[in-house]
């Protein structure tokens, strides 16, 4: 989350701010308040600096990892199946699970060797999604190191915290 000390970052706020990292890429962040707790997942695609895309949601109970899963999930149903892109997630969990594990539980029926996979559901239907894009490349970004897009991310995600919610929402 941006600027963790209480006072989270707006996307405008962080547009302001930053200006290090990749400039271009699908970038992900996930989001909780507790664990479980209210969660955010924010994405947005951006060329030379120019944002493409995004969105964003909440789930009211959820937990941090389902939130990272979910903002990987949305951020390859946004591109089409044949975009060569990187994919950024400061998730070290989600882009091993996706570039190491999954092939492997998959291979055994989705089973692990030592117990339950957790989050099967976003786990699959995430896998599934990154095999239908075979030029996207995921991998892992340093969270809150000042890449502009990676912290516009989170603020997508963190922004259920500031402002009004209702029902949960894609944007």
């Amino acid at each position: 989350m941006a600027e963790r000390r209480g006072a989270f970052l707006t996307p405008e706020q962080v547009l302001a701010r930053y200006r290090g990292g990749p400039r271009s890429g699908v970038f992900t962040d996930g989001s909780c308040e507790g664990n479980p707790g209210p969660g955010g997942w924010g994405v947005v695609w951006v060329e030379d600096d120019r944002i493409v895309a995004e969105r964003s949601g909440y789930d009211p109970q959820t937990t941090n990892n389902r939130m990272e899963l979910r903002a990987l999930i949305e951020a390859y149903e946004l591109l089409p199946p044949d975009a060569a892109v990187t994919i950024y997630s400061d998730s070290q969990l989600c882009v091993k699970t996706v570039n190491e594990w999954a092939p492997q539980w998959a291979a055994r029926g989705w089973k692990r060797k030592t117990g339950p996979i957790a989050n099967l559901d976003l786990v699959q239907k995430l896998y599934a999604l990154a095999r239908a894009h075979p030029k996207a490349k995921l991998v892992w970004i340093q969270a809150h190191d000042g890449s502009r897009w990676n912290e516009y991310a989170d603020a997508l995600a963190t922004r259920y915290m500031h402002e009004p919610r209702g029902e949960p929402e894609r944007g």
